[in-house]
């Protein structure tokens, strides 16, 4: 009887070698970093159709606003439909640090300075550097300081170079499909400044979006929803989109 427990278990190790929740070999910070970007960059192109909902420190909406946004590789582009006080402003993010806005009461196209891109994008809890695209690997070196059920939790602190004006960031990371749900913004005094939640994460054509997001400033105690109304994949969006002929039209 002894001999046949034996051999009934170094049979179930030979079929399960590692504890359910175990992997053979364990993710590090860096290759968890890398797939929230390969995840988030996944897509040839999107365009995506937001609702922005600003609400004030006593939980009150102030104001709704229709933002229509598209992106292509490292190319991003948004301009708000509503309401008429913000029909036409709009942002366009492109490679090698490049951002400018566009403001049709003063018909003029800007380039955002990246001493500048901490600002906050036409009254929103949104900087100029968050609305651009993230290649978190790049920008950030990590340390992964705890792993529970659901969630990775990586420290980042913004390697030499890193221009998005924050010192260091802390992300959970879904572990089954690599989506990043939370993020914490620290200033250059490593001050917590600004909270990210994603929510409502769905599979669309293949790729994985959060339908739901909030960027609350801690500080001012403000924040702003984005509701995702309306998402598009793979249309093979025009390059002319993400030109700054396009931005001020």
């Amino acid at each position: 009887m002894k001999n046949l427990f034996l051999i009934l278990l170094l049979t179930l190790l030979l079929i399960f070698p590692v504890l359910p929740g175990i992997t053979a070999e364990q993710l590090t910070a860096k290759a968890i970093l890398e797939k929230v970007d390969t995840l988030l960059n996944a897509p040839q192109d999107q365009k995506i159709h937001i609702k922005l909902v600003l609400i004030d420190k006593n939980g009150k909406e102030e104001e709704n606003r229709e933002l229509i946004m598209m992106q292509k590789g490292e190319k991003r582009m948004g301009k708000f439909l509503s309401p008429a006080s913000q029909r036409g402003i709009g942002f366009l993010s492109l490679p090698n640090d490049l951002f400018y806005v566009y403001m049709p009461a003063f018909k003029k196209t800007q380039r955002i300075a990246t001493r500048q891109k901490s600002g906050k994008f036409a009254g929103t809890d949104f900087s100029y550097q968050d609305l651009g695209t993230q290649q978190y690997s790049e920008e950030w070196s990590s340390q992964l300081v705890e792993s529970d059920q659901e969630n990775y939790v990586l420290q980042l602190t913004a390697v030499e170079g890193n221009n998005t004006g924050y010192s260091q960031l802390m992300l959970w990371v879904n572990k089954t499909n690599f989506f990043p749900v939370k993020v914490e913004f620290y200033n250059q005094n490593n001050r917590l400044c600004k909270i990210l939640t994603s929510s409502n994460v769905q599979e669309i054509s293949g790729y994985f979006i959060a339908r739901e997001l909030e960027m609350v400033d801690v500080i001012k105690n403000h924040s702003t929803k984005m509701f995702l109304e309306k998402v598009e994949f793979d249309t093979g969006l025009s390059d002319e989109f993400f030109t700054e002929r396009y931005l001020s039209r």
